[in-house]
């Protein structure tokens, strides 16, 4: 069966991402594409790596015929979902990629993004697109909210170590390095090639990048008290890719079993052996998340590093895969390429 799906706010990088993922993907059919300042363009023009893709033109979303749309992907700007899905039909699937609906709790939304949750009511189906621990709720969901690309990084390594009790969860340090197009495609100085290259900084320091919101939330939903991680993220002069090494109080071994038996019928989850270290070198482009469990020199300690593209398991990929369970598809279709390597 093919179900015919919209993208709304594709000339984006995630809205490029899901066409590029979408143009092999066995039963999807793209049959709308939404812009704002660039409608009415090809998607070519917007992205030329995209030409040899039939594809509909740029429109804007209201223009958008929804009646045979089984369901939409948002790859919206943050704060700009919660107005434009209120207005969408209600039988319509949909697949939030912005940050609107991550956080279960609107006063927390409020608290980390600095403005009321405009969609109260729609908040509470959503649920949090984090396919390897909530696919139940998404198969039967009408509304997913894709997660952070970081917070999916760190709770890759943390979610299941903290829910099975072999870490301290009051000792977590999570320092993550991830590549430049996670901030976006709209021109800002500090990522112009002459002030990010040859060097990396990090951002948001001392606990207040936004991702803290969903390690706040998940982790503490199953530590079943307050979790509060130290995160720091850089920047790097990479395109793509996010890698997170986190440091956590516990036995190694205890440590690798508990992620290895968390993760064995995982898809794209690849646990390295003992010792191993991920690095995005080898998941770029790819649905694949790679984790490496490493003993510290003090006895008690560890290292957790995780690896994914940002762009595809951290937000489109992980998008499509929701998507494949709420439309009743192998959850794997369309995402089963290899990375890019070198």
């Amino acid at each position: 069966m093919s179900h015919e799906i919209a993208i709304l706010g594709a000339s984006g990088y995630t809205g490029a991402e899901l066409v590029r993922l979408i143009a092999t993907h066995p039963s999807m059919k793209i049959a709308a594409l939404s812009a704002d300042r660039k409608a009415g363009m090809d998607m070519g023009e917007v992205f030329p790596h995209l030409r040899h893709l039939n594809l509909p033109k740029l429109q804007r979303i209201e223009e958008i015929d929804f009646s045979q749309i089984a369901l939409a992907f948002c790859a919206l700007p943050h704060a700009t979902s919660q107005a434009v899905i209120s207005k969408l039909p209600r039988d319509l699937k949909i697949v939030d990629l912005s940050a609107d609906f991550r956080l279960r709790d609107p006063a927390a939304y409020e608290k980390w993004y600095g403005k009321p949750h405009a969609a109260p009511e729609l908040q509470k189906e959503a649920v949090y697109g984090l396919t390897e621990f909530y696919r139940n709720e998404i198969t039967g969901a009408r509304l997913v909210a894709g997660t952070g690309c970081n917070s999916a990084t760190g709770l890759y390594a943390l979610r299941p170590l903290v829910q099975a009790g072999v870490i301290d969860p009051d000792e977590i340090v999570i320092d993550l390095k991830t590549g430049v197009s996670g901030a976006g495609r709209a021109l800002k100085e500090n990522l112009l090639h002459a002030e990010l290259s040859e060097g990396a900084y990090p951002y948001a320091v001392g606990g207040t990048h936004r991702h803290l919101g969903e390690f706040d939330q998940e982790l503490s939903l199953v530590a079943g008290r307050q979790v509060a991680v130290q995160f720091t993220p850089h920047l790097i002069p990479a395109n793509r890719g996010i890698v997170a090494t986190v440091y956590v109080r516990g036995d190694a071994k205890a440590i690798h079993d508990a992620l290895h038996k968390a993760y064995a019928d995982e898809p794209f989850i690849v646990m390295l052996p003992e010792g191993g270290v991920p690095s995005t070198r080898h998941i770029r482009g790819s649905n694949y998340v790679h984790v490496g469990v490493t003993a510290d020199r003090r006895e008690g300690r560890a290292i957790v590093v995780v690896a994914l593209d940002n762009l595809t398991k951290g937000s489109s990929g992980q998008a499509i895969q929701n998507a494949n369970l709420m439309l009743g598809e192998e959850e794997t279709a369309g995402l089963t390429m290899a990375p890019i390597f070198p």
